[in-house]
């Protein structure tokens, strides 16, 4: 199974920056072993569809999704419109989303069924605060998000791509070890075996502070399928070092 290597933009970005760094980073990623995009804000979802044209090395990614077909939903973006922009995959419960705008299991779930509809990837983001991890509740947040998306998906689970990002390392510099992910990443690869039988095909990202120091090391561990990066994907060396990492 071919690794992933997602990039994940955040609130970042500007016109000239985002054209600097898909130049350089489609002159210099050459054929790379594993899948890779860049999932940006969307307003910038216009200029990434023309920049990255009808190349195949890397995909267009979205940050969110709304959880409604069309209507009366002020700022939300439909799956429909993402895919007009050749919008390939869209993360939906980002652990900030989660925080920040009160995102629930069932949100995410719901997000997760509108993009499988619109012939989008998912990239369902699933992971534990670190008072869960000190209270030993990881296996239970984890379990219980994916689950939520299991039992509204179905069979389709076997057509998303998984990331789990422990909340606690994403943004303060601290990394899970490869074996404190590889036992969560077990975890979700098992949970994932009782839904389906393709489950050895669904890959699982690891989200939490991946760069070009620890990506490597991370990715030699049997259930990490890539990452998801945040501000690593800002940096074209850093980016492309950890693609080319992912062998």
């Amino acid at each position: 199974m071919k690794k992933f290597i997602a990039g994940n933009w955040k609130m970042n970005g500007s016109l000239a920056a985002n054209e600097k760094l898909v130049h350089e980073l489609l002159d210099r990623v050459g054929r790379p072993s594993c899948d890779v995009a860049v999932c940006v804000p969307c307003p910038y979802l216009s200029q990434l569809q023309s920049l990255l044209g009808d190349q195949r090395l890397i995909a267009l990614g979205a940050q969110n999704v709304s959880q409604h077909e069309s209507g009366a939903y002020t700022g939300d973006v439909s799956a429909a419109m993402l895919r007009e922009f050749g919008v390939r995959y869209a993360i939906v419960g980002h652990s900030e989303r989660r925080q920040h705008q009160a995102e629930t299991d069932t949100n995410v779930a719901i997000k997760a069924k509108r993009a499988l509809e619109a012939g989008i990837t998912p990239i369902v983001c699933v992971g534990e605060t670190q008072r869960e991890r000190d209270e030993g509740l990881t296996d239970y947040i984890v379990r219980r998000q994916l689950a939520a998306v299991v039992h509204l998906v179905g069979p389709c689970i076997s057509e998303i791509v998984l990331a789990y990002e422990p909340v606690w390392a994403i943004g303060t510099g601290k990394t899970a070890t490869p074996e404190q992910a590889q036992q969560v990443h077990a975890i979700l690869r098992k949970q994932l075996q009782a839904a389906t039988e393709k489950a050895h095909t669904i890959r699982i990202l690891y989200g939490g502070s991946m760069n070009a120091s620890n990506a490597a090391t991370l990715m030699t561990q049997p259930d990490i399928d890539g990452g998801l990066i945040g501000g690593a994907s800002l940096k074209a060396d850093d980016f492309l070092a950890i693609i080319g990492a992912a062998k």
